[in-house]
Protein backbone atom coordinates (compact mmCIF):
# COMPACT_ATOMS: atom_id res chain seq x y z
CA UNK A 1 0.00 0.00 0.00
CA UNK A 2 0.94 3.77 -0.65
CA UNK A 3 2.32 5.92 2.09
CA UNK A 4 1.20 9.22 2.47
CA UNK A 5 5.31 10.53 0.86
CA UNK A 6 3.77 8.78 -2.44
CA UNK A 7 0.30 9.82 -2.55
CA UNK A 8 1.24 11.89 -5.75
CA UNK A 9 3.12 9.31 -7.75
CA UNK A 10 0.68 8.61 -10.68
CA UNK A 11 -0.22 9.74 -14.27
CA UNK A 12 -1.15 13.14 -13.13
CA UNK A 13 2.45 14.36 -12.65
CA UNK A 14 3.65 17.00 -14.51
CA UNK A 15 -0.33 17.86 -15.71
CA UNK A 16 -1.36 18.89 -12.76
CA UNK A 17 0.23 22.61 -11.58
CA UNK A 18 2.26 22.06 -8.47
CA UNK A 19 0.04 24.61 -7.11
CA UNK A 20 -2.87 23.06 -7.16
CA UNK A 21 -1.30 19.91 -5.64
CA UNK A 22 -0.63 22.00 -2.55
CA UNK A 23 -4.16 23.30 -2.83
CA UNK A 24 -4.87 19.51 -2.17
CA UNK A 25 -2.47 19.09 -0.04
CA UNK A 26 -5.31 18.40 3.03
CA UNK A 27 -6.44 14.73 1.32
CA UNK A 28 -2.80 13.41 1.52
CA UNK A 29 -3.13 9.44 3.10
CA UNK A 30 -1.40 6.61 3.03
CA UNK A 31 -4.27 4.57 0.33
CA UNK A 32 -5.29 1.16 0.72
CA UNK A 33 -7.55 -1.89 -0.57
CA UNK A 34 -10.34 -1.92 1.78
CA UNK A 35 -12.21 -4.86 3.82
CA UNK A 36 -13.87 -7.77 1.92
CA UNK A 37 -13.87 -6.40 -1.51
CA UNK A 38 -15.31 -7.19 -4.58
CA UNK A 39 -14.17 -6.28 -8.55
CA UNK A 40 -16.32 -3.89 -10.36
CA UNK A 41 -15.52 -3.93 -14.32
CA UNK A 42 -16.86 -0.77 -15.19
CA UNK A 43 -18.55 -0.97 -19.33
CA UNK A 44 -15.72 -3.15 -21.12
CA UNK A 45 -17.82 -3.15 -24.10
CA UNK A 46 -17.34 -3.52 -28.03
CA UNK A 47 -18.03 -0.44 -28.85
CA UNK A 48 -15.66 1.40 -27.45
CA UNK A 49 -13.27 -0.98 -29.03
CA UNK A 50 -14.60 -0.19 -32.51
CA UNK A 51 -11.63 0.87 -34.88
CA UNK A 52 -9.03 -0.85 -33.28
CA UNK A 53 -5.80 0.19 -31.81
CA UNK A 54 -5.53 3.75 -33.49
CA UNK A 55 -5.88 7.95 -31.95
CA UNK A 56 -9.86 8.07 -30.74
CA UNK A 57 -9.94 11.54 -33.01
CA UNK A 58 -8.83 9.03 -36.26
CA UNK A 59 -11.98 7.33 -36.21
CA UNK A 60 -14.30 9.77 -34.65
CA UNK A 61 -16.42 10.01 -37.81
CA UNK A 62 -17.17 5.91 -37.73
CA UNK A 63 -17.09 5.44 -33.97
CA UNK A 64 -17.51 8.62 -31.76
CA UNK A 65 -17.51 6.24 -28.92
CA UNK A 66 -14.15 4.70 -29.72
CA UNK A 67 -11.26 4.84 -26.75
CA UNK A 68 -9.10 3.76 -29.46
CA UNK A 69 -5.39 2.74 -28.17
CA UNK A 70 -6.62 4.18 -24.95
CA UNK A 71 -8.44 1.27 -24.64
CA UNK A 72 -6.35 -0.92 -26.24
CA UNK A 73 -3.64 -0.44 -23.85
CA UNK A 74 -5.52 -1.22 -21.04
CA UNK A 75 -6.60 -5.08 -22.27
CA UNK A 76 -3.49 -6.46 -20.76
CA UNK A 77 -3.38 -4.68 -17.66
CA UNK A 78 -7.85 -5.42 -16.96
CA UNK A 79 -6.75 -9.12 -17.65
CA UNK A 80 -4.26 -9.04 -15.24
CA UNK A 81 -6.78 -7.69 -12.59
CA UNK A 82 -9.04 -9.92 -13.26
CA UNK A 83 -6.98 -13.33 -12.90
CA UNK A 84 -5.83 -11.52 -9.92
CA UNK A 85 -9.16 -11.64 -8.44
CA UNK A 86 -10.22 -14.88 -9.42
CA UNK A 87 -7.61 -16.18 -7.78
CA UNK A 88 -8.81 -14.35 -5.00
CA UNK A 89 -12.25 -15.69 -5.10
CA UNK A 90 -13.47 -11.83 -5.40
CA UNK A 91 -17.15 -11.66 -6.64
CA UNK A 92 -17.03 -9.85 -9.61
CA UNK A 93 -19.69 -7.62 -11.69
CA UNK A 94 -19.33 -6.59 -14.90
CA UNK A 95 -21.51 -3.66 -15.88
CA UNK A 96 -23.31 -1.73 -19.15
CA UNK A 97 -25.90 -0.32 -21.08
CA UNK A 98 -29.23 -1.42 -20.90
CA UNK A 99 -30.56 -1.78 -24.54
CA UNK A 100 -33.60 -4.08 -24.24
CA UNK A 101 -36.54 -2.97 -25.79
CA UNK A 102 -38.64 -1.79 -23.55
CA UNK A 103 -36.55 -1.02 -20.66
CA UNK A 104 -36.45 2.47 -20.53
CA UNK A 105 -38.09 5.82 -22.02
CA UNK A 106 -36.80 7.86 -24.66
CA UNK A 107 -34.22 10.70 -23.18
CA UNK A 108 -33.24 8.01 -20.30
CA UNK A 109 -29.43 7.92 -21.40
CA UNK A 110 -26.08 7.55 -20.06
CA UNK A 111 -24.90 10.40 -21.06
CA UNK A 112 -25.93 13.53 -23.89
CA UNK A 113 -23.66 11.63 -26.77
CA UNK A 114 -25.57 11.89 -30.08
CA UNK A 115 -24.37 9.08 -32.13
CA UNK A 116 -25.94 6.21 -34.71
CA UNK A 117 -28.25 3.60 -33.38
CA UNK A 118 -26.42 1.09 -31.49
CA UNK A 119 -25.44 -2.29 -33.26
CA UNK A 120 -26.49 -5.52 -31.48
CA UNK A 121 -23.30 -6.16 -30.04
CA UNK A 122 -22.40 -2.88 -29.21
CA UNK A 123 -22.66 -3.25 -25.29
CA UNK A 124 -21.68 -6.95 -25.31
CA UNK A 125 -18.47 -7.49 -23.03
CA UNK A 126 -15.73 -7.65 -25.07
CA UNK A 127 -14.12 -11.17 -25.58
CA UNK A 128 -10.59 -10.28 -24.10
CA UNK A 129 -12.50 -10.14 -20.84
CA UNK A 130 -14.60 -13.50 -20.17
CA UNK A 131 -17.41 -13.23 -18.09
CA UNK A 132 -18.16 -16.68 -16.52
CA UNK A 133 -21.07 -18.16 -14.90
CA UNK A 134 -20.22 -16.59 -11.35
CA UNK A 135 -19.66 -13.37 -12.74
CA UNK A 136 -22.55 -10.89 -12.44
CA UNK A 137 -23.79 -8.41 -15.53
CA UNK A 138 -25.44 -5.42 -13.67
CA UNK A 139 -27.98 -3.56 -16.95
CA UNK A 140 -27.75 0.28 -16.30
CA UNK A 141 -29.31 2.93 -17.71
CA UNK A 142 -27.52 5.99 -16.62
CA UNK A 143 -23.54 6.54 -16.21
CA UNK A 144 -23.27 5.11 -12.21
CA UNK A 145 -23.49 1.32 -12.10
CA UNK A 146 -25.42 2.20 -8.94
CA UNK A 147 -28.27 4.40 -10.33
CA UNK A 148 -31.52 2.77 -10.77
CA UNK A 149 -29.57 -1.04 -10.45
CA UNK A 150 -29.36 -4.40 -8.23
CA UNK A 151 -25.48 -3.44 -7.64
CA UNK A 152 -25.84 -2.03 -4.34
CA UNK A 153 -27.98 -4.84 -2.76
CA UNK A 154 -26.06 -7.75 -4.26
CA UNK A 155 -23.41 -6.29 -2.74
CA UNK A 156 -24.79 -6.46 0.48
CA UNK A 157 -26.10 -10.16 0.17
CA UNK A 158 -22.13 -11.07 -0.69
CA UNK A 159 -20.90 -8.62 2.28
CA UNK A 160 -18.79 -7.13 0.57
CA UNK A 161 -17.60 -3.68 2.16
CA UNK A 162 -15.42 -2.34 -0.65
CA UNK A 163 -14.57 -2.27 -4.27
CA UNK A 164 -11.77 -2.32 -6.68
CA UNK A 165 -13.06 -0.52 -9.76
CA UNK A 166 -11.54 -0.43 -13.45
CA UNK A 167 -12.89 0.35 -17.03
CA UNK A 168 -14.08 3.05 -18.90
CA UNK A 169 -14.60 6.05 -19.00
CA UNK A 170 -12.41 7.52 -16.67
CA UNK A 171 -14.30 10.76 -16.76
CA UNK A 172 -17.80 9.59 -17.21
CA UNK A 173 -19.40 5.72 -16.13
CA UNK A 174 -15.72 4.95 -14.14
CA UNK A 175 -16.45 8.76 -12.15
CA UNK A 176 -19.88 8.34 -11.35
CA UNK A 177 -19.57 4.88 -10.33
CA UNK A 178 -16.84 5.07 -8.14
CA UNK A 179 -18.71 8.62 -6.87
CA UNK A 180 -22.04 6.65 -5.91
CA UNK A 181 -19.90 3.59 -3.98
CA UNK A 182 -18.43 6.56 -1.98
CA UNK A 183 -21.90 8.28 -1.05
CA UNK A 184 -22.76 4.39 -0.22
CA UNK A 185 -19.97 4.11 2.48
CA UNK A 186 -17.36 2.12 0.38
CA UNK A 187 -14.23 1.86 0.48
CA UNK A 188 -13.24 2.42 -2.98
CA UNK A 189 -9.82 1.30 -4.94
CA UNK A 190 -9.44 2.72 -8.26
CA UNK A 191 -6.51 1.07 -10.83
CA UNK A 192 -4.79 3.28 -12.61
CA UNK A 193 -3.62 1.44 -15.36
CA UNK A 194 -6.76 -0.36 -15.55
CA UNK A 195 -8.88 2.57 -16.50
CA UNK A 196 -8.74 4.68 -19.39
CA UNK A 197 -10.58 7.70 -21.22
CA UNK A 198 -10.89 9.35 -24.73
CA UNK A 199 -8.14 11.90 -24.63
CA UNK A 200 -5.07 11.42 -21.76
CA UNK A 201 -5.39 14.59 -20.50
CA UNK A 202 -9.40 14.25 -18.92
CA UNK A 203 -8.58 10.47 -17.60
CA UNK A 204 -5.05 12.50 -15.78
CA UNK A 205 -7.09 14.59 -14.57
CA UNK A 206 -10.27 12.91 -13.57
CA UNK A 207 -8.45 10.27 -11.60
CA UNK A 208 -6.56 13.26 -10.03
CA UNK A 209 -9.84 14.32 -8.52
CA UNK A 210 -11.52 11.08 -7.80
CA UNK A 211 -8.01 10.26 -5.97
CA UNK A 212 -8.16 13.23 -3.45
CA UNK A 213 -11.92 13.20 -2.84
CA UNK A 214 -13.36 9.58 -3.30
CA UNK A 215 -11.36 7.00 -4.23
CA UNK A 216 -7.51 5.36 -3.65
CA UNK A 217 -6.02 5.83 -6.93
CA UNK A 218 -3.90 2.60 -6.63
CA UNK A 219 -1.32 0.77 -9.05
CA UNK A 220 -2.24 -2.51 -10.71
CA UNK A 221 1.22 -3.70 -8.92
CA UNK A 222 -0.15 -2.61 -5.64
CA UNK A 223 -3.59 -4.68 -5.70
CA UNK A 224 -2.83 -7.48 -7.25
CA UNK A 225 0.14 -7.74 -4.02
CA UNK A 226 -2.58 -7.50 -1.73
CA UNK A 227 -5.00 -9.91 -3.47
CA UNK A 228 -2.70 -12.67 -3.83
CA UNK A 229 -1.17 -12.04 0.01
CA UNK A 230 -4.53 -11.39 1.23
CA UNK A 231 -7.30 -11.98 -0.03
CA UNK A 232 -5.94 -15.37 -1.32
CA UNK A 233 -5.44 -16.53 1.93
CA UNK A 234 -9.45 -16.11 3.02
Amino acid sequence: MASIDEFEDHCWKGVVPDADIKLYAPYARATHVGRKPALLAVDLYYLVYRGGAVSPSDVADRYPSSQGWFADRAIAPIQQLIAAARRANLPIFFSTSDIRPNAKPPGANATKRRGPPPQPDDFDIHPAFAVEPSDVIVYKQRASAFEGTPLLSHLKVLGVESLIVCGEATSGCVRASVVDAYSAGLHVALVEECTFDQTELTHQVNLFDLHHKYADVMSLAEVEAYLDRSCGKA
